[in-house]
């Protein structure tokens, strides 16, 4: 069952290892069922002859001595099957927690690279599918094959010559079952790569379906739906199409080989090789055959099935990984707030930077503008600024410490970002604030109150105990952005990160937000993207970035003054207000 594959199910075995001694309990279960069949094959070739003499005190005691060997058979069973179930299941919880946690770190670049209903598929169906490939194989693959081993070797005991016969058929049910398992993973993996498809367009319409209605575009979406689900069963249909051409096949070669027994059985009972007694313990050894062959053959097909799950699985392992803490980081405090770039540069492409030799220097309580066209560079550096990525050259300060000297936990402790779409978990609006983190209720409604969150908060239904509900739905947006305010401030951070906050909210909606922002601001060093011009105006400071060049900078009137990138870009942007307005 464990073969080398790009899957790795044998690196799965660790795992299994703090489980050591249930698992031994459920092996000696194991043992004493298979151990029972050589028991009840002999038993079967002295009860036949027995029933043909007649000799009824002899048949009820070999049915008696049956009764009970067949009730403990059945006790190691369900031990053998309880106790090794435990373990399978916890290792696939290890596996999809593991990955989880994996998850976390990939590098936002290639994370957003992924599908959202691939991943869910991954770890939702496929864990459930090693989970269950991981159980058959303790508690019913491997007990049927040493339950092969020790009836063949009866059967090889009452008569070796009748058995070697059979063996010659072993290799040709082997090849077959591997020649149909590697065709069943081919077709499984195709399957699960449709279904994962499958989930990212459900996710996409779901989230998309107001957009679709308002281009009355439900006919191509539907169109697009069904194609996708067509060639979903066109791949689950291949693979049963295989798994049901396999029964066939190998049972026909089993029957041929039943029915080659009988003939050479009769062969050597006439020529008196073999008598009545092991005839009838030789047939009932070859009816005990059937049951495990079948086994094994159909959780060999779930095996290559759960290699597939495993390989998708694994994939998520060979993602790029966020870069680690240093080993020798350096421990920080309650930082003030000064923060410094020295000759920053960055590319997700080395060879086609973002940011080029940009130099900043903001003091502690200091606003910062970023202001530029689209792709000049400012989210790589908020970006940069969480850690997220890594200065190629150049290096950030933050009150002196080089931020690749720090851990990733410590720094963004005291760097918060408001991010321009808000994202919320399902939960209570408390609960939405700590966002896991260790904080009190006084801590909360304090971080509320400097987002100017705190009245709203306790107009709802259940204050700060109200169910938000998914991306939080039954709250207007202003509302869901000074939420957003009272999360970043509630760990009193010292750099706050702004990615526009107010940009897609209605006026008043904004002067809420913009009152929240004041006061969460207030103290701290602010690094703000604008892309409203007028929201900046009050900044201590504006920096015009342009393809990842720092080109202007100043406060605003100087800017204006001067004249140049930045007035160009207000006169613009006034013309526009203008005529839209």
């Amino acid at each position: 069952m464990f073969t080398p594959s790009q899957a790795g199910f044998r690196r799965l075995l660790p795992l299994l290892r703090p489980h050591l001694r249930q698992l031994s309990w459920g092996v000696l279960c194991m043992l004493i069922y298979v151990g029972s069949f050589p028991l009840l094959i002999r038993l079967a070739g002295q009860l036949f002859p027995a029933l043909g003499s007649g000799d009824l005190n002899r048949v009820l005691g070999l049915i008696g001595l049956a009764l009970v060997i067949f009730a403990v058979q059945k006790l190691a069973q369900f031990g053998q099957d309880s106790l090794l179930a435990g373990p399978a299941l916890q290792v696939s919880q290890r596996l999809r927690s593991d990955l989880f946690r994996r998850l976390q770190t990939v590098e936002l670049g290639a994370l957003e690279k992924l599908s959202a209903g691939d991943l869910t598929y991954r770890l939702t169906e496929d864990a459930d599918r090693v989970s269950e490939v991981l159980y058959k194989t303790i508690h019913d693959t491997l007990p049927s094959l040493l339950q092969l081993l020790a009836v063949l070797g009866v059967m090889l005991w009452l008569d070796w010559k009748l058995t070697t016969a059979i063996l010659l058929l072993a290799p040709v049910i082997v090849w077959l079952i591997s020649l149909f398992g590697a065709r069943v993973m081919v077709a499984t993996e195709r399957s699960q790569k449709k279904v994962s498809e499958l989930a990212g367009l459900l996710g996409e319409a779901i989230e998309g379906l107001p957009l679709v209605r308002a281009f009355a575009a439900e006919s191509w979406l539907q169109d697009r739906f069904e194609g996708e689900i067509d060639q979903h069963r066109q791949a689950r249909h291949l693979t049963y199409s295989l798994v049901a051409l396999q029964h066939p096949v190998v049972g026909s070669i089993e029957v041929a080989g039943l029915f080659a027994v009988l003939a050479m059985g009769a062969a050597r009972i006439q020529s008196g090789d073999l008598d009545i007694n092991g005839l009838s313990s030789y047939l009932t050894g070859l009816v005990v055959l059937i049951d495990p062959i079948a086994h094994v053959t159909n959780n060999f097909n779930e095996f290559q099935q759960g290699q597939a799950s495993l390989k998708r699985l694994r994939q998520i392992e060979q993602e790029p990984q966020e870069p680690p803490d240093p080993v020798n980081a350096v421990p920080i405090g309650c930082l003030q707030g000064d923060l410094k770039l020295e000759q920053v540069s960055f590319g997700y492409d080395p060879s086609q930077p973002v940011l080029r030799s940009v130099d900043l220097s903001v003091q502690a309580g200091e606003v910062l503008a970023l202001v530029g066209p689209s792709g000049a560079g400012k989210s790589t550096l908020f970006s940069l600024l969480l850690r997220f990525n890594t200065v190629q050259q150049g290096r950030i300060l933050l009150d002196g410490h080089d931020l690749s000297r720090l851990r990733a936990q410590d720094l963004r402790r005291q760097v918060a970002l408001v991010p321009q779409r808000t994202t919320v978990f399902s939960g209570s609006v408390a609960e939405a604030i700590r966002f896991g983190r260790p904080a009190s209720d006084e801590d909360v409604e304090q971080a509320a109150r400097l987002a100017n969150a705190d009245d709203f908060i306790r107009a709802l239904p259940h204050g700060y105990a109200t169910q938000l509900e998914e991306r939080g739905s039954n709250v207007s947006g202003g509302q869901l952005q000074r939420i957003a305010i009272a999360r970043a401030v509630l760990g009193n951070p010292s750099l706050l990160l702004l990615d526009e906050a107010t940009s897609a909210l209605d006026a008043e909606a904004e002067a809420a937000v913009q009152l929240g922002l004041k006061q969460a601001m207030a103290g701290r060093t602010v690094l703000v993207i604008a892309h409203r011009l007028a929201t900046v105006q009050e900044a201590d400071q504006i920096v015009v970035l342009e393809q990842g060049r720092v080109v202007d900078r100043g406060t605003h009137d100087a800017l204006m003054q001067r004249g140049g990138r930045y007035r160009d870009l207000c006169e613009r942007q006034f013309i526009r207000d203008l005529q839209n307005s």
